[in-house]
């Protein structure tokens, strides 16, 4: 998944590996804890559902701004209040800890990081638990891909309608911007402070396929005020 750039070739899609998670629960969980367990595990997004979901959880949200701590420094950004569907998600996957100890998985020279992903199995089974869902595209709010700007990546398979792949998102490096992206890909916030992190990550050296000689780790995601 991912967004390319019109100059460059790109081999490695960040394909995502889903994993079952082993939710059985032994016998000597009293049965008290193991009812809420279960009603806490028995929510799951799906294409069904997601859309309602993120609707009205947008409704209860007060912050717009999340911190990001990665292996290179902390990158704040801020959420447009406008494209709801994907702040809630960003927001709801970030206090679901999903963002914890995943990647900066590809990088782009002058154009772009994107984070998210990651090939470990404790990735795998956040995102099982979580759901499988997309988003669908929110482009027409004026805003643009200007540097700086967070988008999130579509999906490239079975995908005519460039629905948004939830997971991941990518910041534009590019000075002043990666305009030609506008209109395909969702914009949805902005960094606000950090941008020096950014353009330090991305000067990593990479592989053929854009993925970081040494992984870069974002460490922990919060919702801040």
């Amino acid at each position: 998944m991912g967004c390319k750039d019109r100059q460059a070739t790109n081999n490695n899609t960040g394909t995502e590996i889903v994993t079952q998670v082993d939710t059985t629960i032994t016998d000597s969980v009293p049965k008290q804890q193991e009812t809420e367990e279960k009603e806490e595990e028995a929510f799951e997004l799906t294409e069904d559902n997601a859309i309602e979901f993120f609707y009205n959880y947008n409704k209860t949200l007060k912050e717009n701004k999340v911190k990001l701590t990665t292996t290179f420094g902390e990158i704040t950004i801020q959420l447009y209040d406008n494209v709801p569907y994907h702040k809630a998600n960003f927001i709801y996957l970030t206090r679901m800890g999903y963002f914890n100890n995943t990647y900066f998985h590809r990088v782009v020279k002058n154009f772009i990081i994107q984070g998210g992903n990651a090939d470990n199995l404790e990735t795998a089974k956040k995102r099982s638990k979580i759901g499988r869902y997309l988003l669908p595209p929110d482009t027409k709010k004026g805003y643009k891909h200007h540097r700086g700007t967070i988008s999130m990546p579509s999906s490239e398979i079975n995908n005519p309608h460039m629905l948004a792949s939830p997971y991941e998102f990518f910041i534009v490096v590019t000075n002043p911007g990666s305009y030609h992206l506008d209109g395909s890909y969702t914009a949805f916030g902005k960094v606000i402070d950090g941008m020096d992190v950014v353009d330090e990550i991305n000067q990593q050296p990479v592989d053929s396929g854009d993925w970081p000689s040494q992984n870069i780790y974002i460490l922990k995601a919060e919702v801040v005020k």
